[in-house]
């Protein structure tokens, strides 16, 4: 019976290991094909390591010892496949991009880099990068460096490198876009016509240019704005706009296009713009609590605002009110940019003009960025926040892209979009910060170029305060216009300050400019040297004799203009460039006035022809390079010259071509008419001479006496009778000259339609 059992034992083991050895057969067989399987998803590389690791373990198994090469080359192998891997998706990662724009380019470089990285035979899966959408409501948490998932190599020419093809000797120039919450006033007209002037001179200097401005119609002035005029703030905004669009054409503003941010492809780009921007991980959701200004549009620290003798709290450099804001907000990621942004500057010092302009943001990003509050709650008149319909754009994301949309953006095959990126954008020194620290910033973030340049001119002040609709004190471009002429305006603007420094206006400079300047130098010149041929020659222009070394170094300075003038304005020195033209044209009245060519009429006929002939020349040029600041004074000139629409550009200076002797002239006209005050100012004019003089007497009699000073009590008793009785005159008139001063002053602002400060002009050169 045992033994029995001991068989049936035996019998019962041997089955159940039997099927034991089955299951391991089957187990084997299924981890056989998984590892097939899986070695065919491997890299070769991968296959190689293990296929050399198997080796080792089947001679471990048999009893010989793995030999240390074999394990050794595993190894070596499998840390190459690693290495590979890691620098392919590296690469992949810093060159990839998140928009379908790119795809192909991302494409092309994995490609690239996986045969250039990767060990031969290695999978092009290798290099391949997951990358995952950031949340917008959830700050990102890695430790990689800010823009490692986009890299922005800089070009030599101080541009990002990006997929914009540049068009071939493109120029793209910019204005601020201003606020239509108030009607535009001349500090709105003085950037017009500088950034219009940069404009036409690239034009006549052959260049491709597209000239963009137009109107900032969101944010929470004009909501102010509108409910003060019981509006719609969209009713505010299409009144208002259209006012700035007549200034740009009442003072010949030559734009390419006429921006509107409330148009639907503005919307469209902003929000473009935006998705990139939070694809990148640059923009979280928190909670804002703060120093708001509604005027300059900014947040302010605590430290940065002050409460003045009134009560009120002030911030910022332009000392404008702020209200305590709390509420949620979108924020982008400021402070991750602030080295990228050093480096742009330092790499690039011409990214920022003037020099005064670059020192205050180098100052400021120093000083350390911080995150940047870009999206509003508590209205609702603005772009929408893309999935987040609650929120609105902070203004200076919605604003910024307008420079964008200008051109085509978000559609990158429309015909303008490869006028990007902007040669040189023209604003107010009061939005520096935020053209030269937030805007290249918001581009970094969204894979786009950068600007090559911000220019930051100054401001017209009236009676020593910044021209602002705040503080009431704007003169109307319209009116201004209206009483000197358009060239005249425009030439004052542009001749009378430095570009870029701050400077007055007043009624006595605009006079003196357009008198002195225009009629008197340039129009006087050209009158009395045009009506000289047109009587003697019947009107047509003489054949020159040989030229004297008088007439060389005319026509040499003549043909120096245009190289000193596209030097000047290679960096927007306007001023500069104005200098050069009108240096020449007071060396030519010089000229004229020595060579005497009314004289040589009867002494050297011959001569006179060589004058007049060199006159006309010189006159020519001078209109020619005038005419982006006095299109419509210059034109005349050019007329009167018989100079056709095709040779009025750029390339016919320099001395490569000269006017044509025997060139038919039309009569001349006056390009530049004097300003003649009204009677009005005549009358109070007089008025003002005859009180100095009667001042100046008293004041000689006082001295001649040896009297203390007339101001003191102590010596009324002491003065002469002549000077007593003009003292009880002067006392005793002293009413009556004041009501007469009135008078004049409230007539001469009827007439004016507004009144101009007196207040006396820095003079330049």
């Amino acid at each position: 019976m045992a033994t029995r059992a001991k068989k049936t034992v035996k019998r019962k083991t041997a089955g159940k290991t039997a099927a034991g050895v089955s299951r391991k057969k089957a187990s084997a067989k299924k981890g056989a094909a998984k590892k097939k399987v899986a070695a065919k998803r491997k890299p070769p590389a991968q296959k190689a390591a293990k296929a050399v690791s198997r080796k080792a373990s089947a001679k471990k198994v048999s009893g010989r010892p793995a030999r240390s090469k074999a394990a050794k080359a595993a190894k070596t192998t499998a840390r190459k496949a690693a290495t590979g891997r890691k620098a392919a998706a590296g690469k992949t990662a810093a060159r990839g991009t998140t928009r379908a724009t790119k795809a192909a380019a991302t494409r092309t470089s994995t490609r690239s880099t996986s045969r250039q990285t990767a060990p031969r035979g290695a999978s092009r899966r290798s290099t391949t990068v997951v990358r995952t959408k950031a949340t917008a409501s959830t700050p990102r948490t890695s430790a990689a460096p800010r823009g490692a998932v986009r890299t922005l190599s800089q070009s030599a020419a101080g541009t990002p490198a990006g997929t914009v093809c540049r068009r071939p000797n493109s120029f793209y120039i910019t204005t601020a876009i201003a606020y239509p919450n108030g009607n535009p006033h001349i500090g709105h007209a003085y950037e017009a016509v500088a950034t219009d002037a940069l404009a036409r001179f690239a034009r006549l200097d052959g260049k491709d240019v597209f000239f963009l401005t137009g109107t900032d119609e969101h944010g929470l002035k004009m909501i102010k704005t509108a409910q003060a005029e019981g509006l719609t703030p969209a009713a505010l905004s299409a009144r208002n706009t259209a006012r700035f669009r007549d200034m740009d054409e009442r003072l010949h503003v030559s734009f390419d296009r006429f921006i509107r941010t409330t148009e639907e492809q503005h919307h469209r780009a902003t929000q473009e713009v935006w998705q990139r921007m939070q694809a990148n991980g640059d923009i979280y959701l928190d909670s804002y609590a703060g120093w708001y200004s509604v005027r300059d549009e900014a947040y302010y620290k605590e430290d940065e605002t002050h409460v003045d003798a009134d009560g009120v709290r002030r911030g910022g450099d332009q000392n404008t009110p702020v209200e305590w804001v709390e509420e949620e907000s979108y924020f982008f990621r400021l402070s991750a940019y602030q080295h990228r942004l050093l480096k742009l500057y330092e790499e690039h010092p011409d990214f920022i003009g003037p020099d005064s302009g670059r020192s205050e943001v180098l100052s400021f990003v120093r000083r350390g960025l911080r995150d940047l509050s870009i999206s509003r709650t508590t209205f609702d008149w603005g772009v929408k926040v893309p999935e987040s319909k609650d929120h609105v754009m902070y203004v200076w994301v919605d604003a910024l892209t307008n420079y964008l949309t200008g051109i085509g953006f978000p559609d990158e095959n429309d015909g303008n979009w490869n006028f990007w990126p902007a040669d040189v954008h023209i604003i107010g020194k009061d939005i520096i910060k935020f053209h030269t620290v937030y805007w290249p910033a918001f581009l970094m973030s969204a894979g786009l170029p950068l600007p090559k340049r911000v220019f930051a001119h100054g401001f017209l002040l009236s009676r020593g305060e910044k021209m602002s609709k705040t503080t009431g004190n704007v003169v109307d471009p319209f009116d201004l216009a209206d009483q000197y002429g358009v060239d005249q305006l425009r030439y004052f603007f542009l001749r009378e300050m430095p570009f870029g420094q701050d400077g007055h206006c007043n009624h006595e400079a605009i006079v003196t400019r357009t008198n002195a300047d225009l009629a008197n130098d340039l129009g006087n010149l050209a009158q009395r040297s045009l009506s000289m041929i047109g009587k003697q020659y019947d009107g047509g222009l003489p054949e020159p004799g040989e030229f004297s070394e008088a007439d060389e170094a005319m026509l040499a300075q003549a043909d120096a203009m245009i190289a000193l003038s596209r030097e000047a304005m290679a960096t927007q020195q306007i001023h500069q460039w104005l200098n050069v033209v009108w240096a020449t044209v007071a060396e030519a009245n010089r000229y004229f006035a020595n060579q005497a060519p009314w004289a040589l009429a009867k002494t050297d006929p011959a001569r006179q022809k060589t004058v007049l002939y060199v006159t006309a020349e010189v006159v020519r040029q001078i209109a020619i390079l005038a005419q982006p600041v006095v299109p419509l004074g210059a034109g005349k000139l050019l007329d009167s010259l018989g100079i056709g629409a095709d040779e009025r550009h750029f390339g016919m200076l320099g001395g490569s071509v000269r006017i044509a002797p025997g060139t038919q002239f039309p009569a001349p006209t006056p390009a530049f008419p004097r300003y003649v005050e009204p009677k009005t100012q005549v009358l109070w004019r007089w008025i003002r001479r005859w009180m100095r003089w009667c001042w100046s007497t008293a004041i000689a009699t006082s001295s001649s006496r040896n009297l203390p000073p007339m101001s003191t009590a102590s010596s009324r008793a002491r003065r002469p009778r002549a000077s007593a009785a003009w003292f009880r005159c002067r006392r005793g008139c002293g009413g009556w000259m004041r009501c007469l001063r009135s008078w004049i002053v409230s007539t001469m602002s009827t007439a004016q339609s507004g009144p101009i400060p007196t207040t006396p002009m820095r003079r330049t050169a």
